[in-house]
């Protein structure tokens, strides 16, 4: 796999905002004491999806134009019987900006999020569940607040928000002198004014464009995503994404010590499959998940091997931190990796009746002692696939 390399020679760094100037993405010009307060963000507004049947903490967090109500559907069984609650990306609804479109340095949202975990959930450690540019954001929380997280579980996420040759439409347009915000914000709202409009938009990001899993409960969901999504301002989601396209966690990943899962799709067009892989390679304490025949949302596509991942994976950072009673690292990880294998092997009732094994994932077992390695012949995608990912800043 290809190393971290910037990109920023190959891509204008530079985000075009509603008035018509532009801002730079680098964060290191000097600021105002007026300047630095409206960057500071207020903390976001919990959205309570569990019934605290169980003694276990969890944060989810979505990804980019989503909501934290598409986790009242697709959250595993475990969490919705835990105290967890859901909390929205900076701009998305209901979390919306101080000012319109205001810049959003990543030390501020690792900090909005840290006082809301305190205030909700009394400074307890928390399990954090993010996808995509959650899981992103999960890892940024982790780098600057481990004391608030007891462990991460990543769907499809990324550690930087920009990818040589893949970068999205959206921050594209964004990038265009002068008229890019405006293309964004026509791009934004015809994307989200109608249901249909709304769902063939994202149909790119599954792997079966059929769509076998969807039925009226799926479609309520992204239903409620996109009525979310037209209360949110498309500057706030701008903002959102500049955020996310000037930051880069990869020289930061080792740092984070904390357990994590890591569940890839190896057909997710969104996030490249290497890029995820990297990711693993590079946290002291991974356990990597990858399905097949799986996009962007393998929380709606495998449901039930991601449930039933995910509930291994606590189980097993619960069971091995009672045991040992301090954080998990060298003999006590590999054997709570040990322990994920066995409860995933065995077989599960899915709702169609029919009994399934983990036999669509595979899950690689790492030691908790240095980096997670990658062998390509393990995985079933194809060459072109296994290309180098070029990560930059």
């Amino acid at each position: 796999m290809g190393s971290a390399t910037p990109d920023a020679e190959s891509h204008s760094d530079r985000i075009s905002l509603p008035n018509g100037q532009s801002m730079e993405q680098s964060g290191t010009s000097s600021r105002s004491a007026a300047e630095v307060k409206l960057m500071t963000l207020s903390p976001p507004p919990p959205e309570w999806i569990g019934n605290n049947e169980l003694a276990q903490d969890y944060a989810l967090i979505h990804g980019m134009v989503m909501a934290p109500s598409f986790w009242r559907t697709y959250a595993p069984d475990v969490v919705r019987k835990s105290k967890s609650a859901a909390y929205a990306l900076p701009g998305h609804h209901p979390w919306k900006l101080a000012a319109p479109g205001q810049s959003i340095p990543p030390e501020a949202v690792a900090a909005a999020y840290a006082e809301a975990l305190r205030r909700d959930f009394g400074g307890r450690p928390v399990t954090l569940i993010g996808h995509s540019t959650g899981g992103f954001v999960s890892l940024l929380i982790a780098r600057h607040y481990p004391e608030l997280v007891k462990s991460i579980v990543l769907i499809g996420a990324f550690a930087c928000g920009r990818f040589e040759g893949q970068e999205r439409l959206p921050a594209k347009l964004l990038r265009v002198p002068r008229v890019g915000y405006f293309l964004f914000r026509q791009f934004f709202q015809r994307w989200i004014s109608t249901s249909e409009q709304f769902r063939w938009g994202s149909v790119e990001c599954v792997f079966d464009k059929g769509c076998p899993w969807q039925n009226d409960r799926a479609v309520e969901a992204m239903e409620d995503v996109r009525l979310q999504l037209q209360q949110a301002r498309p500057e706030d989601i701008a903002a959102c994404i500049h955020f996310m396209s000037a930051t880069t966690l990869v020289a930061d990943l080792p740092s984070i010590r904390v357990p994590v899962l890591n569940i890839v799709g190896a057909d997710d067009a969104i996030v490249p499959p290497a890029h995820q892989l990297r990711v693993s390679k590079l946290l002291p304490q991974v356990q990597t998940v990858l399905l097949r025949n799986c996009g962007h949302l393998p929380m709606v596509e495998h449901q039930t091997l991601t449930a039933g991942a995910i509930s291994a994976f606590v189980d097993g950072v619960a069971t091995l931190q009672a045991k040992n009673r301090r954080p998990i690292a060298g003999k006590a990880a590999a054997q709570m990796f040990q322990f994920m294998r066995m409860s995933l092997n065995r077989t599960e009732q899915s709702p169609a009746g029919r009994v399934q094994t983990a036999q669509d994932s595979i899950l690689h077992q790492g030691l908790g002692e240095g980096p997670h390695e990658y062998h390509p012949h393990r995985h079933s995608y194809s060459v072109a696939d296994r290309r180098p990912a070029k990560l930059g800043t």
